[in-house]
C-alpha cells in the first residue's frame, strides 16, 4: 500500500491510502482518524451495494448503511438534508463519522452531508471509481447541483483520510472506467508523467500526487487549483445540455479537445500540440466529437455560468506557460473551436465511410 499526504496543517492534513485489496485497513484508519467514533453512517449507492459484500465495508464500530439514488438527478440539496436527518434520527454525534463508499457522486453528496451536519463532522471516503479515486475524492470539494449548473451549492470539507483500492475496479462496468480514464487525460497536460507505463496503483499515486500539491498551494481555488479543471468548462456544459446521458469523464475527454482548439485559435498553442491532445484521449478509446444533443448558443450560455467564470467567458487553456486560467475569451473565438472540433468530425466520417 502507498500513501500521499495532503499536508494542510493545522491538524487538517490527511493521508489517501492506495493499493489493492486494502479495504480491510479501513477499522485501523478509523481509530486513527477519529479515535473516539462510536458510529459510522455509510453512505452509498444500491448499485454498488449489490455488487460488494453486505455489508460493504466493515468499519470496526456499529454502523449503519444509508443508500443514495444512482445518479446525477440525486445530487441535489433534497438528498443532503434526508442524509443529515437520518443521521439525526439515528443520534449520531460529532465525535463520529461519515464514511462515503462509492464515486463522485457519493463523495461529494456524503462529504457535503458531513460539512452540514452538526456543522461539520468527519468523513472518509473509500473510492470505488476511478474518476472518484483521482478527482473527486481528493482535495476537499464537497457539493450538489443546482438547475442552474454542476457543483453551484456546496462547501470545502476535507476528510479525515481517503482509501482508494484499486481492486475494486474490477467489479466497475467498462463505461464507468473509461469516465475516470478521460479524468486521467487531464493529467497529461498538467505535467504527470509516464502515466502509460505505469500501473494502476502507481497511475492513481502520480494522479492524487498531483492534485494533493495543487491543493495544498490553493484550498479554496482561488488559483492554480482552478487548472484542475481543465477541460471541465465545456464538459459541465455538456453533462447539463444533454441530460447527463454523457458521463463526466467522457465530456471531460470533449471538452479537452474543444480547450486545445480553442487554445490553438487564441495564437497559445500550435497545431502539434492539439494533436497531441486528439492522440492522448484516443489511445483512451475515448471519444473526442461533439455529441448531437445541445445547440452553440445553449453551450454558451451554460458555461457564462460555470463557477470560474469571474470575467466573461473563461476557460482554462494550455498555453506556453502550461495551463492556466484565461478570462474575457470571446463568443467568436468559441465559436471558431465549436466550427473546427465539427469539420474534423465531419472528416473522421468521411474516411470511414
Amino acid at each position: 500500500m502507498k500513501h500521499v499526504e495532503v499536508s494542510l496543517g493545522g491538524g487538517r492534513s490527511y493521508l489517501v491510502h492506495v493499493g489493492e485489496n486494502i479495504l480491510g485497513t479501513l477499522p485501523d484508519i478509523i481509530n486513527t482518524c477519529v479515535p473516539n467514533a462510536k458510529r459510522a453512517a455509510i453512505v452509498t449507492q444500491a448499485t454498488l451495494a449489490s455488487v460488494l459484500a453486505d455489508p460493504v465495508v466493515d468499519t470496526g464500530i456499529e454502523q449503519r448503511t444509508f443508500l443514495i439514488g444512482d445518479g446525477e438527478q440525486y445530487k441535489r440539496v433534497a438528498t443532503v438534508e434526508s442524509l443529515c436527518q437520518s443521521f439525526s434520527e439515528w443520534g449520531m454525534t460529532r465525535n463520529d463519522v461519515v464514511v462515503a463508499v462509492g464515486g463522485g457522486i457519493v463523495t461529494d453528496v456524503g462529504g457535503f452531508a458531513a460539512a452540514c451536519f452538526l456543522r461539520g463532522i468527519s468523513v472518509i471516503y473509500v473510492s470505488t471509481t476511478l474518476l472518484g479515486m483521482i478527482d473527486a475524492a481528493v482535495g476537499g470539494k464537497t457539493g450538489v447541483n443546482l438547475e442552474t449548473g454542476k457543483n453551484l451549492f456546496g462547501a470545502f470539507w476535507q476528510p479525515s483520510a481517503v482509501l482508494c483500492d484499486v481492486g475494486l475496479l474490477a467489479t466497475m462496468p467498462p463505461r464507468e472506467l473509461a469516465c475516470g480514464l478521460g479524468e486521467m487525460a487531464k493529467y497529461h497536460f498538467l505535467g504527470v508523467r509516464n502515466l502509460d507505463a505505469a500501473s494502476m496503483v502507481d497511475r492513481v499515486v502520480s494522479c492524487v500526487a498531483h492534485k494533493a500539491a495543487v491543493v495544498v498551494a490553493d484550498e479554496r481555488e482561488a488559483g492554480i487549483r482552478a487548472t484542475l479543471n481543465y477541460g471541465h468548462t465545456l464538459a459541465h456544459a455538456l453533462e447539463i445540455a444533454g441530460e447527463h446521458e454523457l458521463r463526466h469523464g467522457e465530456a471531460v475527454a470533449i471538452g479537452l479537445i474543444f480547450a486545445a482548439e480553442l487554445a490553438r485559435i487564441l495564437g497559445r498553442i500550435d497545431d502539434d500540440r492539439v494533436a497531441e491532445h486528439r492522440q492522448v484521449v484516443a489511445a483512451y478509446g475515448l471519444s473526442s466529437d461533439l455529441p448531437p444533443r445541445g445547440n452553440r448558443d445553449e453551450l454558451i450560455a451554460l458555461m457564462e455560468r460555470d463557477k470560474k467564470a469571474v470575467d466573461g467567458l473563461t476557460f482554462v487553456l494550455d498555453g506556453p506557460n502550461g495551463v492556466e486560467v484565461v478570462t474575457g475569451v470571446t463568443p467568436e473565438a468559441i465559436n471558431a473551436a465549436f466550427d473546427a472540433m465539427s469539420s474534423l468530425a465531419a472528416a473522421h466520417r468521411e474516411v470511414i465511410t
